[in-house]
């Protein structure tokens, strides 16, 4: 039987195949786990990401339910002019608008609230109540006496319908340069108090009731 010699150049080329595969199979091997790029699946998150949602939606923690007071000594200046509501994530708020910068107030839970002057009850909705008291007064008390907050509807200063906490907010009369509110609540549920400055010369008093312990 007759062997035919294959040309030298094939067999060069044979032999550089192997060594061309091999090179590149120790080129991958070598690439840091970390420098290969995988794609994100549909519909998951990063750990990051996660840890971003959760503080994101995290409530305040630490308020109470005991009575909470402030304001500045001397007498209040300015005049009530509005009572407001909105709803929070973790929170209802309620704030007191006055004209000017000076305000004293105290809030507390209370078995009832009672009117001004009279002692009346004022009926309210909830499994608790708040006594909000606030000077000055929703009238002008530099002379003129006219009524600066008006309210339709005294039993009802804003409507808390589907609010989680919130369950009626009523005036409870001006007596002596203080004016007082009647909150009901669904339950004895922390709540906190601060003031804020504006718009213009104007403050505000906020009352955050928590939707839960």
């Amino acid at each position: 039987m007759c062997l035919r010699e294959r040309p030298k150049g094939d067999i060069m080329r044979t032999i550089r195949r192997p060594i061309r595969t091999a090179l590149a199979v120790l080129a991958v091997a070598a690439v840091p786990a970390g420098a290969v790029a995988v794609p994100a699946l549909a519909g998951t998150a990063s750990h990051a990401t996660i840890r971003t949602a959760a503080t994101t939606t995290a409530c305040p923690s630490g308020w109470g339910s005991l009575p909470e007071a402030g304001g500045r000594a001397g007498m209040a200046e300015g005049a009530l002019i509005n009572v407001r509501a909105g709803r929070h994530a973790c929170y209802d708020r309620l704030v007191v608008d006055i004209s000017d910068r000076g305000m004293n107030y105290s809030v507390r839970y209370v078995p009832a609230v009672s009117m001004d002057g009279s002692g009346a009850p004022v009926p309210l909705r909830g499994g608790a109540k708040l006594r909000i008291i606030v000077s000055p007064p929703d009238y002008d008390s530099g002379g003129s006496g006219q009524p600066t907050y008006s309210p339709a509807n005294r039993r009802e200063l804003v409507n808390v319908t589907g609010y989680r906490t919130l369950r009626q907010v009523a005036h409870a009369g001006t007596f002596e340069g203080q004016t007082t509110f009647g909150v009901g609540v669904r339950a004895r549920l922390p709540f906190r108090t601060f003031t804020l400055a504006g718009p213009g010369r104007g403050s505000r008093l906020v009352i955050d009731i928590a939707h839960r312990w």
